[in-house]
């Protein structure tokens, strides 16, 4: 009896010791994978209490007709970093009148791979009325609206605009976001960003339009974010923290 207990009990220590061992690797190995490390994200309202989200791809409302994958609520984080300059954007604009409103921040790897999946599908052509009438497939992915990685997995991007105060209205950027198109372009219609000249090519794009589009850039450009060439409402953070990692966590609010 005492040799039946006692290669029971070695047993039992062998079995605790094993599951241990399998747990410990797993954690160690969750631990290795940095893309699924949000620690050193916020989520935005937590920082700028008055911000307003629409968050597109939570929804249907976006170019791929589908809520996007990895978008499980419809919140926007940022790194830590990130989310203080934007808040020094958000309190310099409060001033003119305007607050901020955001379409998409910090985006999950397996978001972009989704986007990739429908750019490969020509027969899924469903938006294309709404955000590239005059494009095909190839060349919205050669034109860089589309790409197999985004600084906005990095989590120190955001695509926003402005809303006016008074008015609860969101102000007029001459396009809407995510259209496909040089209309998108923050010179287009003949506006110099770098003097603010603008001298009108398009009877359809207006000097307000522009000054709207200049109102954005130039604050987000005093507080350390970078414009993008084809995209009035994208923008960058110069000192971005993490330039090599293509975080993949889900989108949901951080904290629960």
């Amino acid at each position: 009896m005492k040799n039946i207990s006692y290669r029971i009990l070695v047993a039992a220590l062998l079995i605790g010791s094993l599951m241990t061992s399998c747990k410990s690797a797993q954690d160690v190995t969750q631990l290795k994978d940095k893309t699924l490390d949000s620690s050193q994200f916020v989520n935005i309202t937590d920082v700028i209490p008055d911000v307003i989200l629409e968050i597109r791809y939570y929804s249907t409302y976006n170019f791929v007709g589908a809520r996007i994958d990895g978008y499980e609520e419809p919140i926007a984080l940022m790194t830590k970093i990130a989310a203080d300059s934007l808040k020094a954007v958000s309190d310099d604009l409060r001033y003119h009148g305007y607050c901020l409103k955001i379409y998409d921040a910090y985006r999950p790897q397996r978001g972009v791979d989704h986007f990739l999946r429908w750019a490969q599908d020509p027969n899924d052509t469903i938006t294309k009325a709404y955000f590239y009438p005059y494009l095909t497939k190839k060349q919205v992915f050669d034109g860089e609206y589309v790409a197999e990685k985004s600084g906005h997995s990095r989590g120190s991007t955001v695509d926003l605009t402005l809303v006016d105060m008074k008015t609860g209205k969101e102000l007029d950027m001459g396009g809407t976001f995510d259209w496909f198109g040089p209309e998108s372009h923050p010179d287009y219609g003949g506006g110099n960003p770098e003097t603010l000249d603008f001298v009108q090519t398009d009877s359809a794009f207006t000097s307000v339009q522009f000054y709207n589009r200049m109102v954005l850039r130039s604050a987000m450009m005093r507080h350390g974010f970078l414009p993008l060439d084809n995209e009035w409402w994208h923008f960058r953070l110069d000192n971005e923290p993490f330039p090599d990692t293509y975080f993949n966590f889900p989108v949901k609010m951080l904290g629960k």
